[in-house]
């Protein structure tokens, strides 16, 4: 079992705040995607291969658990990893946590499938890339 890693961090903005003083959905939706992003790179889908390759992810699932309030000046993180690799998609788990109160803030759960941009259909994992995947596979749990 792998490591989680870090694939996000910043600090809770005024903008980044509704008006009831809290971070608000769509920014938690927006770093959990970046967060996303960083883990596929890590997974060696970084963008310019894939451009090469003409191939992309499509999102099909997004899990959001909110778990504790984030008002403005609030230092957080994310950290992901890989909980299941399929033929054609991979599952990503991610917590977003305050360090300076050891708060999980939120988790986010990301399922998406390996895409042909060209053919527009979903593409199958070669065995070099389901490795590469599984070499970040973390425990949910934990």
């Amino acid at each position: 079992m792998g490591a989680f890693i870090e694939t996000h961090r910043t600090v809770v903005y005024p903008w980044h705040c509704d008006h009831q003083g809290h971070m608000t959905t769509m920014h938690y939706v927006g770093m959990f995607d970046a967060a996303f992003w960083h883990l596929l790179s890590a997974c060696g889908f970084t963008r310019a291969a894939m451009e090469v390759e003409g191939t992309g992810f499509v999102d099909v699932r997004d899990t959001i658990e909110y778990r504790a309030e984030q008002p403005v000046g609030s230092l957080i993180y994310i950290e992901s990893g890989v909980t299941k690799v399929g033929n054609t998609s991979i599952v990503g788990f991610h917590r977003m946590i305050n360090p300076e109160t050891g708060d999980v803030a939120a988790t986010s759960e990301k399922i998406t499938v390996y895409f042909d941009l060209n053919a527009r259909e979903k593409k199958a994992f070669t065995a070099e890339m389901r490795e590469r995947m599984e070499a970040l596979i973390v425990d949910a749990g934990s």
